[in-house]
């Protein structure tokens, strides 16, 4: 149940909605987990960077990064210094978000794995939902590597991914990997639409938990018995957060409260 100030009563004009914002605030509703927002503002953002952070896969999946490891990472130097770890660390002179729009318009230039790609999609969504201005002024240093070393993403967890919606990322584990395949131990990915999955290892792009599964099966040690599967743990951004840089210049919807019921409509 998602509770505003109190009010669980939301009534939205149609249209204001995109049909992924709706599917998505009509899960978290129907859910028995009651989720608190402190405005009808913060809700609707968190809506709009969910459905950025699944624009932002999809345009991944089709940007021609390559999948390397860590020790075979490529960058456009223009923007980034790759580090002896394999990291992207943005040059002096560089714009935060222009280094993160070149991997997307010059995506032929970048090869990286999984866990990177998801940090990638992480703030290139944050770019196209919050100032532009501010998103240069939180990531002034920007460091890509994995989520554990982008702790500025300011990623939330949660433990139970039958609630986890679009938006979110997860990770499929395969416990009996085969360790001279490191990048077999399992696939960051991101939920997108209609029960797929966003995952930048061994060429995924979109793909069911199926798809996912029978891949991660292929590099475990002979005789296994245990299959990959999705974990329970999952992350995203705390939205509250970035509500608070959220672009201006954006279309905002009118808001109404009449008694318990808060009403939303197109502006």
């Amino acid at each position: 149940m998602i509770v505003i100030e109190g009010i669980s009563k939301i009534a939205f004009e149609e249209g204001t909605l995109s049909e992924l914002e709706l599917a998505i605030y009509q899960k978290k509703q129907n859910s028995p987990f009651m989720y608190r927002y402190d405005s009808v503002f913060t809700l609707l953002f968190e809506l709009y960077m969910r459905t950025q952070i699944v624009e932002s896969s999809s345009l991944l999946s089709k940007s021609g990064v390559y999948f390397a490891d860590f020790k075979n990472t490529l960058c456009n130097q223009t923007y980034w210094t790759i580090t002896d770890e394999g990291k992207f660390q943005l040059k002096s002179d560089v714009a935060p978000q222009d280094a993160i729009r070149d991997i997307f318009t010059n995506g032929t230039s970048y090869g990286f794995e999984c866990s990177m790609a998801v940090v990638v999609v992480l703030y290139k969504a944050i770019l196209e939902s919050i100032d532009p201005r501010h998103f240069d002024i939180l990531f002034s240093d920007l460091l890509l590597f994995n989520w554990h070393s982008n702790s500025n993403l300011r990623l939330i967890d949660r433990t139970i991914h039958e609630e986890s919606v679009m938006g979110d990322v997860l990770y499929f584990e395969n416990p009996e990997y085969d360790p001279m395949i490191p990048w077999g131990k399992g696939e960051n990915v991101v939920m997108m639409e209609k029960g797929l999955f966003y995952g930048h290892g061994y060429g995924l792009g979109i793909a069911t938990s199926k798809e996912v599964i029978t891949v991660l099966n292929k590099h475990r040690i002979p005789g296994s018995t245990i299959s990959a599967h999705l974990a329970d743990r999952y992350v995203h951004p705390d939205f509250s957060f970035y509500a608070l840089f959220q672009n201006t210049g954006r279309k905002k919807p009118l808001i109404a409260k009449i008694g318990e019921w808060i009403y939303v409509r197109n502006n």
